[in-house]
């Protein structure tokens, strides 16, 4: 009921904005697939940690597109990012994971550490602002072609639940939001068709990509990973 609340608020706030402005405004609503794994730019210590997984996940949201010219357009919206995130191997050390969250005890002799192999699965929910341009070719016959760049995408962690998996057992989820870092950045870019209904409404299908480049784990003194999320969206929406 949140989500349906904070995007109708939006789409009356920039419909307001729109005509105070006097600028051609369109609306975008998008439900798109999305396929996330996250990397690891930097490890410590002789560590090894790499991705080890892929997460199948769902974007909802609206966009505002502002035109100061036919084919060229500001963009601004909210949206919700669900079950981002991906799998992280661990390998070769003892190292703290997830203590924060006071959930783990993975080591039977030593909660806090553990010895071999431990797959972690996040599963993790953003509210996100988008930030950027769109560019747009002329009509040909029912199709127009379009590029999106994301400049800035903030975003806000929601919730987040993870899962390990070791020669300990596996765990159900828990949820480790303190193990989280609560505001990410990301850029992107996507493109595809809108595919003309009528006067003022298109259908839009397109492919995009989004790299979280700001680190998604918090880390503890002896342990200082740095983690981004990946995701590829298939775009699947209709304007307005």
């Amino acid at each position: 009921m949140k989500k349906i609340v904070a995007i109708a608020v939006f789409v009356l706030a920039m419909q307001g904005f729109g005509h105070a402005q006097g600028t051609d405004l369109r609306f975008g609503f998008q439900v798109s697939p999305m396929f996330s794994w996250m990397t690891v730019a930097s490890v410590p210590n002789g560590a090894s940690i790499e991705g080890n997984g892929t997460n199948l996940g769902l974007k909802l949201g609206v966009n505002g597109e502002l035109y100061f010219k036919e084919n060229y357009a500001f963009i601004v919206g909210i949206g919700f990012s669900f079950n981002s995130g991906g799998k992280l191997l661990h390998s070769g050390n003892s190292e703290r994971i997830w203590q924060k969250s006071g959930e783990i005890s993975v080591s039977k002799n030593n909660p806090a550490t553990w010895a071999g192999d431990i797959d972690l699965k996040y599963k993790l929910q953003y509210v996100e602002i988008p930030l950027g341009m769109k560019f747009r070719t002329n009509e040909f016959g029912y199709i127009r072609y379009f590029v999106e760049l994301p400049i800035l995408n903030i975003g806000f962690n929601s919730q987040a639940k993870g899962v390990y998996s070791s020669t300990e057992g596996t765990s159900d989820d828990t949820d480790i939001k303190a193990e989280v870092v609560d505001l990410s950045l990301s850029w992107g870019v996507t493109g595809g068709i809108e595919y003309s209904l009528g006067e003022n409404t298109s259908l839009v299908a397109g492919v995009g990509y989004q790299n979280v480049y700001t680190d998604v784990t918090k880390n503890y003194s002896d342990v200082k990973s740095k983690a981004h999320i990946n995701n590829l969206i298939i775009r699947l929406g209709v304007l307005f």
